[in-house]
Parts: structure tokens; sequence; C-alpha cells
């Protein structure tokens, strides 16, 4: 009976993937899994549940952020997040005490501010490091 119910888990955590491509439930499918292969082996109910957690939670902690990193390097950035690492040019002085900095960036104009504490000067070139709200954080690249 023990054996029916992992496999239950593994066909419902499977599905859930397949609908959602969150990678999270197939790990724990893959807790399911170890359960089953317990369960046929005759490990009693208790050892099939912390296989099961133990399984899922390692899967999940040593493995999803591998799976992430090479599911997304293809991945194509689009609208503001594709300006991170450009060149802009600045046309107003970015001042964060101020408040005050503007810079150029394929033809659009952008609010910025520095990351770092230092008066910026129009006509500069800054290098994207971070976008903030409606803000391009920059940093003043140095030409070389």
């Amino acid at each position: 009976m023990d054996g029916i119910f992992w496999l239950i888990i593994i066909i419902i955590m499977a599905v859930t993937e397949i609908i959602t491509l969150g990678l999270t439930t197939i790990w724990f499918a893959g807790g399911a899994l170890a359960a089953f292969i317990a369960s046929l082996m005759g490990a009693n109910l208790v050892v099939q549940v912390i296989l099961f957690v133990v399984v899922s939670v390692l899967l999940l902690a040593l493995t999803r952020p591998f799976a992430v990193e090479f599911l997304n390097k293809d991945r194509i950035r689009t609208n503001a997040e594709s300006l991170l690492g450009k060149t802009a040019v600045v046309i107003e002085d970015i001042d964060n005490l101020k408040a005050q900095g503007q810079v150029s960036v394929e033809g659009q104009e952008w609010t910025a501010r520095s990351v770092s504490e230092t008066v910026i000067p129009r006509d500069a070139h800054v290098e994207i490091m971070e976008i903030s709200g409606v803000k391009l954080m920059v940093k003043e690249k140095v030409e070389g």
C-alpha cells in the first residue's frame, strides 16, 4: 500500500513540475522515488518518510542552483534588463547628494545615480550596473 502512495506522489509532483516549470516539485518526485524504492525493500513508513524528506531537501539544495543556471544560460534579457552592462553617456552630472543625474543609452534618457558617492561629470561614459525602480545605477567607466 505504501508503494502505491509513493507512486501517486511521484506522478503528482512530475505533473506539477511539467505544468509550472518552477524546478521545485521535481526534487520532491525524486524523494518520493527514494521512498518508493524503500517501500519495495520492506522499510517501514517512518524510514520511508525520513528518506522522502532527506532526499528531497538534498536534491533541492544541491542540484537546483546548477539546474537553474544551466537552463537560464541562453535566456535573452528583455526590456530594461537588457541595459545591464551596457555603456551610457552622462547628459547631466550625476550627483547622489543633490539627487540629480541623467544618462542616455540606446537613444533613451534615464535618471541615473552613481553606485559610489563620487560625482560623475557630463559627457563621461558609465557602465550600467543595476536598475533600481526607474533609475539606472551606474559606475564611471575607466577608458584605457
